[in-house]
């Protein structure tokens, strides 16, 4: 089964072609991503109408790539998939429209994916990993914790009751004069740092249910900075490696109570998998695999190019879902918010 996966729901224009053989097991045979960090840089953040507008002008020369790279052409697919959701809304917009045009001019089935299932399902696409499985979701957009049952089964152990974890990267980033994208400067700047010279906040530490607070350590990193400024290159070294220590911590703390609660009502996961444009921190990771190694359980990250936003994940989803015979019509509508366990309701949290 081979399915072309259309992503648009940031600043990533993407397209990919994905197999999914009879085993379940996954290959990518193309996978384009064209990046609009140049466009947006001068805004410090995302412009979401510059983002659409760029996702109008490229996706039809991201697809065609998609299709040259994979030395196929549309006759080969067995379906059409692209992220309609949650995201910025005009991109969203594009994708889908995109995906649907193609589906109906091929006659080839359509599938509309949630763009945090992808992220979900990528460890099934690169390890083979069987469900059920502990999902550490964590990007620009959201921090969850959540236990995979099964494809289109989510259940939500924690979220983040305000700042996502990559968010508050890219704020701290803005404070500190970093750029954008914000993640990669902090960690950049972090391994020149002393991660003991400020003792910041670990929001929520011990707390019983694994839910995530972020915005006061936010605000302790803005009051550091403030009390000691101008600072110095020292200083923003300092501050960036003493406030990674303090996320990392806090999501490590957080993890450890998902994984008890996880065991409590499935047992022992079969892995401990971490998603999203946050795994590819290097401190994350080292951080979770200690804590993955504590609990005699395999850390399952994607590799690098596949953490942030990527075709690849939505050609896969669509694949595993068109697998068990799941598609969509093409009156399907867009959405902005779109929640992995719509039954979780947990007041102020971010969907």
């Amino acid at each position: 089964m081979r399915v072309l996966g259309i992503e648009t729901t940031c600043d990533e224009t993407a397209a990919s072609i994905v197999e999914r053989l009879p085993d379940g097991r996954g290959r990518i045979l193309s996978n384009v991503v064209l990046s609009q960090t140049k466009k947006h840089s001068a805004f410090g953040g995302v412009v979401p109408e510059i983002a659409s507008r760029a996702h109008v002008d490229a996706l039809d020369t991201i697809i065609a790539q998609a299709f040259k790279n994979a030395n196929m052409t549309i006759g080969h697919i067995d379906g059409v998939a692209a992220a309609a959701g949650p995201g910025l809304i005009g991109g969203v917009i594009v994708g889908l429209t995109q995906a649907k045009a193609v589906a109906f001019a091929a006659n080839k089935p359509f599938i509309a994916v949630n763009h945090l299932e992808a992220h979900a399902l990528t460890a099934r696409l690169t390890d083979g990993v069987d469900f059920p499985y502990l999902l550490l979701l964590v990007s620009g957009g959201h921090t969850q914790l959540l236990a995979v049952e099964g494809v289109g089964r989510y259940v939500r152990l924690g979220t983040t009751i305000d700042d996502a974890v990559g968010e508050a990267f890219d704020k701290i980033a803005k404070l500190l004069g970093l750029g954008y994208p914000g993640g990669p400067a902090v960690e950049r700047v972090a391994k020149n740092g002393n991660p003991r010279r400020f003792e910041f906040p670990r929001p929520m530490l011990g707390r019983p249910e694994p839910n995530f607070s972020l915005a006061g350590l936010k605000t302790a990193v803005r009051i550091e900075a403030e009390k000691i400024a101008p600072v110095t290159e020292r200083d923003v070294a300092d501050l960036c490696a003493s406030f990674q220590a303090a996320v990392v911590d806090t999501v490590l703390d957080r993890s450890r109570i998902g994984l008890q609660i996880f065991q409590q009502k499935y047992g022992r996961p079969s892995a401990f998998v971490v998603a999203g444009g946050v795994a590819a921190n290097m401190a994350m990771r080292d951080g979770l695999q200690k804590l993955a190694d504590q609990a005699g359980l395999s850390l399952v990250a994607p590799p690098l190019e596949l953490c942030g936003d990527n075709g690849a994940m939505i050609a896969w989803a669509g694949a595993e879902r068109l697998s068990l015979g799941m598609k969509d019509h093409l009156g399907f509508a867009p959405r902005a918010r779109w929640p992995l366990d719509e039954a979780a309701a947990l007041p102020g949290a971010r969907a």
